[in-house]
């Protein structure tokens, strides 16, 4: 007769003692199981013990722990008895033991209930001062950061409690370029999270740290450090004041430092880690969204300033360097004349181009990118200008017009004036190499506009169509992540009307199957075999594994764990890891299994238990449609946050077709399309130039006798 489900055996090691197989019962409270492990080694006082992980881990097992997907534990003193013991050592006069002491104190941070005991005893004050008194160094400092570190990450003690020394403190080994690299590293960790966390600590950070001090840590080879040093940079950058923040943009648009970042980040690593794409992406939108207040403002038509940059285009375009006299007889002549030319220029409004520059966004940018173009590009602008001024009316591509709705375009696909997303990692190299990178994007993108509207035979009717196939040959170009504003210009000179047509052509033959009814017959025959074939790569994938990033309230080191399916398909092997690997990791090192036929709901985005509590309410939409969970017997659950998009669907698909449940994902409907499109054009390959018909022939009348049928006697 089999045990019942709340019974669970597990293996408990004692120090100096052979392991134990003992029978647990889950229905009993935690103190009640721990006095019977202590009663089996015949321990007194069983309240200063506890149980723990007997992996590298060494978390604390807790009240909510389930126990039957865990089946080897250690037996040791319980979390405040070690944190309070840990405490005294961390101030023994001996080094040696000192430097032990630290050791398993960083270790031991990382489980938030041994944290919370720490914190109680006033560890983090502790640790301040250890490192104030500026006595240790080397291996006894690193430990001492990394201890602090995972204590913070909890989330328990606010970053408002820091002294000014302290953050000299850490600020100095910052400071110091010849500074150890595990040192600089969590220094740099901690004056992130300070300057993320605190306004005042913003503050007293950036008294202490310059830009300038910061840009030698790119120069180095360590990636980990560069990661680290560009998102010091980007959260001064965004908790920064506006005055304060475009003085920044301005030192980073120094031709010298962009050099940096694109030798010693960029184009030295061929390879560039997620968290380092990611942490360029938001430098690159944080130096856009500097842009958003000119892109929000509208243009005053009272403003004589504003109003000037209109006249400068205008002279520019047609040299008109002479006005006429102010005489009663010329001003009617000097309004026709400035009313032809803003035509000319393509202005909505002929008569006050400014009020065309009333509309947020793009406001004032527009004028911005269209005064930039007529004074760095002059040529280009005149040709442009005078072209369309020298065509019909309904052929001309108006500059004004379309110089203003490419700006509002342009914002759209750089994402101006929005928060940098959690997880994306969409940067590109082309930005970092010009200071005015923006209005030099803008500058190729009119000239491709004109272009396009020639190649086009555009009429005024066809504006918005042409704004989408510039829009299209834009976003195509990108997706090639050019390094330079030339090369992407040489990407766009391959995206032309034509060619746009012939991909767009190629995509729908590729994605639209044929509607005969005979086709999609056939395409109902082998639409589940494709769905088996299908469920097999993502079964096969999850026998691969994943390596999962554990989300944290913040970046810091990373932390990973690694799921994979096991070869007969029947238990998932999972388990955390020091690093991210660099390929499969073995089942038998992952210490932790969960039986398939256990699983109860593979559930996603806002239904996940890790989605539903406090903390996850800050999470964006990005990281919410990453999150899936499995949920399993006894209110067991398993909570993932994918790498990408890709994988969620990989996973959950798995999952489901693991569970007999249909397959829902886009990657599926993808790949299913995909799939049976090209294994209907394969079997259509000796039906070549034969028109199949729409309904099969009609069934001929009967005959009106059988007399050509064959009799066989």
């Amino acid at each position: 007769m089999p045990p019942p489900a709340d019974i669970v055996k597990v293996a408990i090691e004692w120090p100096g003692a052979f392991p134990k197989l003992m029978e647990i019962d889950q229905k009993k409270p935690l103190s009640a199981i721990i006095k019977e492990v202590c009663d089996g080694w015949s321990l007194m006082n069983h309240e200063y013990y506890a149980l723990q992980h007997a992996d590298s881990s060494n978390f604390y097992i807790t009240e909510k722990e389930v126990f039957f997907n865990v089946f080897f534990f250690s037996f040791v003193s319980g979390e405040a008895q070690n944190a309070q013991q840990l405490h005294e050592r961390i101030q023994s006069s001996s080094m040696d033991a000192k430097l032990e002491a630290l050791k398993d104190l960083a270790s031991y941070s990382r489980d938030v209930t041994f944290a919370q005991e720490f914190i109680n005893l006033d560890g983090i004050s502790l640790l301040t001062q250890m490192v104030e008194s500026g006595t240790d160094f080397g291996d006894m400092l690193s430990f001492t950061l990394t201890a602090f570190v995972e204590l913070m990450d909890h989330g328990i003690v606010s970053w408002d409690t820091f002294s000014v020394a302290f953050i000299k403190k850490i600020a100095s080994y910052v400071n110091k370029f010849a500074a150890d690299i595990s040192i600089l590293q969590r220094s740099l960790a901690i004056l992130e999270s300070m300057v993320l966390n605190s306004h005042e600590l913003y503050q007293k950070v950036a008294q202490e740290i310059t830009i300038g001090q910061l840009i030698p840590h790119l120069q180095g080879t360590d990636q980990e450090i560069q990661t680290y040093t560009i998102a010091v940079i980007n959260a001064l950058f965004l908790k920064a004041p506006d005055d304060k923040r475009q003085e920044m943009a301005n030192i980073l648009a120094q031709k010298q430092l962009r050099a940096i970042i694109l030798t010693h980040v960029i184009r030295a690593q061929r390879a560039i880690n997620n968290e380092m794409a990611h942490q360029l992406y938001v430098l690159q939108v944080l130096t856009f969204n500097l842009l958003e207040d000119r892109m929000m403002t509208k243009m005053d038509p009272q403003d004589q300033a504003q109003r000037d940059i209109i006249f400068e285009l205008r002279r520019i375009a047609f040299d008109a360097e002479s006005e006429p006299n102010n005489s009663s007889g010329s001003i009617e002549k000097r309004k026709s004349m400035y009313t032809r030319d803003y035509k000319k220029l393509g202005f909505i409004n002929h008569v006050n181009p400014a009020m065309d520059f009333t509309q947020t966004p793009p406001g004032m940018l527009a004028l911005d990118n269209m005064l930039y173009f007529a004074k760095h590009h002059q040529d280009a602008y005149i040709r442009i200008v005078l072209e369309n001024s020298s065509r019909e009316d309904k052929h001309e591509c108006p500059f004004g017009r379309s110089s203003i709705e490419l700006t509002k375009m342009l914002c759209e696909i750089l994402k101006v004036g929005e928060l940098p997303s959690e997880t994306c990692n969409d940067f590109h190299p082309m930005f970092f190499t010009h200071d005015r990178s923006f209005e030099e994007f803008f500058c190729i993108c009119i000239q491709l506009l004109n272009k396009t509207w020639k190649e086009m035979r555009a009429t005024s009717e066809d504006f918005n169509k042409v704004m989408q196939v510039v829009k299209e040959q834009i976003m195509r170009a990108l997706t090639t992540k050019p390094s330079s504003l030339d090369q992407f210009k040489s990407k766009l000179q391959n995206l032309s009307y034509t060619e746009i047509l012939k991909i767009r052509q190629s995509e729908r033959m590729n994605q639209e199957d044929f509607q005969s009814r005979p086709i999609l017959e056939l395409k109902e025959k082998i639409q589940p075999e494709i769905l088996e074939l299908i469920k097999q790569q993502r079964l096969n994938r999850l026998v691969e594994g994943t390596c999962f990033r554990k989300l944290n309230s913040r970046r810091r080191q990373d932390k990973f764990w690694y799921c994979r399916l096991s070869p007969n398909h029947k238990v998932l092997h999972y388990g955390d890891l020091e690093e991210s690997p660099q390929g499969e990791v073995p089942h038998d090192s992952l210490q932790d299994k969960l039986p398939v036929a256990d699983i109860k709901a593979v559930v996603t985005g806002k239904d996940c238990p890790h989605m539903k509590e406090k903390g996850a309410l800050k999470q964006n939409k990005e990281v919410l449609e990453l999150a899936f969970s499995i949920l399993y017997d006894s209110n067991g659950q398993l909570n993932f946050i994918a790498p990408d998009k890709h994988e969620y669907c990989i996973w959950t698909d798995g999952l489901n077709a693991l569970l007999g449940k249909d397959m829902m994902s886009d990657l599926t409907r993808n790949d299913l399309d995909t799939l049976l499109s090209m294994e209907i054009k394969l079997r259509l390959l000796d039906l070549e130039n034969i028109q199949i018909p729409d309904a099969p022939p009609p069934i001929p009348k009967e005959p009106s006798n059988y007399d050509f049928v064959y009799d066989c006697n």
